[in-house]
């Protein structure tokens, strides 16, 4: 069935904007009316899309943020669990999206639902904004009759990586901000700063001092090829970020990124955390074994683990417990393996993984706040020692011509 933007007046005079579905135009102006509201403009989607032309290509391309998803789908499970129906729950649902793409996406899936495909399948026609993991616990709680229980699982376990996605990047901002402004602060000095204070010294025809023989140097060379410079370290960023994009490429990365000093142990703990906590909200959904572990070696963003995860699936497969296969590949530390190990014993796994998955978002808490605490110190450190260096071959010639004046 078609699905039709309007914009309207609501019975006391206020716009008001949404999707309907409707046989045709007219259909949708009466279910409109019948509604209490009075139509202004309705216009079918695919319509208005061919005529928007790229507002329309931009419109696809543009991800929905996962904190509307999140929303939506938190909203939807106190809806299931309120003993509303699966429609009217949609239908109330779409009423508080405020993002457009996810409100006609929405939308669609409660038309598919309508004409009789599951909510899972209905879903699934949308990959670019319900992922695998979502649409395979939907179609779990479907199947177990508990879509309301496991709703209300998938919030928690959104909000969750939405907690640690914004802790790391709340705690990082700092370090960055002090990165791009050190960087300008330095790139002023040296344009246009440096050349003006040493031309004072070169006029004079003093003999210089190395350190400020080497300022004038660095300083007449990136006025000269400073867009040498700056298009070399595109060339370098773009070429790196195109090899990674290649299978090998990204194994190399991966590779090189989990034995880094500094960030490798972060980048191993939020993916065993992702992991975890994961598989442990497929299992307690009712998905299986084998099954949810080909949906969670995506979630680890990490080729290498992905591999290691695709390699113990099989080995699960073949009858052995998930413990021995993460054992061998001394990619997971011996806490992660002896709580799988007394999982798998006590029949109580995805408790024991969810136990993980929380051991292991605080242990990202502090790591993240050590190498904060690390880096800042270390960046005041160089910018100090970089500034130091500037002002001393500043005031070096000037302590010499002052001697020669005595």
């Amino acid at each position: 069935m078609p699905v039709f933007e309007y914009k309207g007046l609501t019975l006391d005079g206020k716009d008001t904007r949404g999707f309907i579905d409707a046989e045709n135009t007219q259909g949708a102006k009466l279910k409109l009316r019948k509604s209490g509201i009075f139509p202004t403009d309705v216009s079918e989607e695919s319509a208005k899309k061919s005529e928007e032309g790229p507002s329309a290509a931009r419109s696809i391309l543009r991800r929905v943020k996962k904190q509307e998803i999140t929303v939506f789908t938190r909203q939807l499970a106190t809806l299931l669990t309120a003993g509303l129906p699966l429609m009217e729950a949609l239908s109330a649902t779409i009423d508080h999206v405020d993002d457009p793409l996810l409100k006609r996406t929405i939308t669609k899936v409660r038309e598919d639902v309508r004409e009789g495909k599951s909510f899972a399948d209905a879903m699934r026609t949308h990959p670019k904004v319900f992922s695998e993991l979502y649409t395979n616990m939907i179609q779990a709680g479907e199947a177990s009759g508990a879509l309301d229980v496991v709703l209300a699982r998938l919030a928690d376990f959104q909000e969750g990586q939405l907690r640690l996605r914004n802790k790391i990047w709340a705690t990082m901002t700092y370090p960055v901000m002090m990165l791009f402004i050190g960087t300008g602060v330095l790139g002023f000095l040296f344009i246009y700063v440096i050349p003006q204070v040493t031309k004072v010294f070169e006029d004079i025809g003093q003999a210089l001092p190395l350190p400020t023989l080497i300022l004038i140097s660095i300083s007449n060379f990136f006025r000269s090829y400073w867009w040498l410079v700056g298009g070399g370290i595109f060339i370098v960023i773009f070429s790196l970020v195109k090899y990674v994009k290649t299978p090998k490429g990204r194994n190399v990365y991966d590779r090189v990124i989990l034995r880094a000093p500094l960030f490798g142990k972060l980048v191993r703990i939020i993916a065993i955390s992702r992991f975890t906590m994961t598989l442990s909200t497929l299992l307690a959904s009712g998905i299986p074994l084998i099954n949810s572990m080909d949906i969670v070696k995506a979630v680890v963003n990490n080729s290498v683990l992905s591999k290691i995860i695709e390699e113990a699936k099989e080995r699960v497969r073949e009858g052995e417990p998930l413990s021995e296969p993460l054992r061998r590949s001394g990619a997971f530390p011996s806490m992660v393996i002896q709580m799988i190990t007394a999982g798998e014993k006590s029949g109580e796994l995805e408790g024991m993984l969810s136990k993980v998955s929380e051991a292991y978002d605080n242990e990202v808490d502090t790591t993240v706040s050590g190498l904060t605490a690390l880096l800042e110190p270390i960046m005041v450190l160089f910018m100090g020692i970089v500034v130091l260096f500037v002002v001393l071959s500043i005031l070096l010639p000037i302590f010499e011509m002052s001697q020669v004046v005595r």
